[in-house]
């Protein structure tokens, strides 16, 4: 009898120890499945925000890039509109006497009809003054014009009354079609003088 209740009790401890172990293991086989998931999903995370952080860095590289082209066409095409500018405008030479000066025409229909004048025969024209800050003569025939409210300077060329052409010395605000500009205005008052000038207008 004694010995029954001996096996009964050993087998009750086996029973109780393997299940111990039971326990211990499923808490061990959770604890690493917990740590493996937790890896994971570090992993995962790190994997995205590299791979934002890369996406990132490649649209900026983009932006820069695109960036730099549109800023190297705009330069170009600001380099050829200058170019163009300075070859396309046509220049005119103005006489008074000994004195010779350049003046850069307009563009307009006044100017272009003046130029076809001027590549027939130069343009020779008996000017007086008039107020103190002009000359003024007949061209001998009419031009179209494009008169707008302007304030002139000294050495503007413009027409007046389509068949007057006017250089200025001074200023003035009246309604003119623009011809052109003389480009170096040293010494042009005292050219034009005080009163009646001869000047002859040609075609570079």
């Amino acid at each position: 009898m004694k010995n029954i209740k001996q096996n009964l009790l050993r087998r009750e401890i086996k029973k109780i120890v393997l299940l111990a172990l039971s326990l211990c293991m499923l808490i061990s086989i959770s604890g690493c499945s917990n740590t493996q998931s937790s890896d994971l999903a570090s992993t995962a995370s790190t994997t995205s925000s590299n791979g934002a952080t890369a996406t990132v860095s490649s649209d900026e590289e983009t932006s820069s890039e695109t960036s730099q082209a549109e800023t190297t066409e705009e330069s170009e095409e600001s380099t050829v509109t200058e170019e163009s500018t300075e070859e396309g405008t046509e220049k005119m030479t103005v006489q008074i006497g000994d004195s010779v000066f350049t003046a850069s025409l307009e563009e307009n229909i006044a100017t272009a009809e003046l130029i076809e004048m001027m590549q027939e025969a130069p343009i020779t024209i008996e000017m007086s003054d008039y107020a103190g800050f002009e000359k003024v003569g007949s061209l001998g025939t009419s031009l179209p014009t494009d008169n707008s409210q302007t304030t002139t300077q000294a050495g503007d060329i413009v027409l007046y009354n389509a068949n007057q052409i006017v250089i200025f010395y001074g200023s003035n605000t009246w309604s003119y079609t623009r011809l052109g500009h003389i480009e170096d205005t040293t010494g042009l008052e005292e050219a034009l003088g005080n009163g009646n000038v001869t000047i002859t207008f040609s075609i570079n």
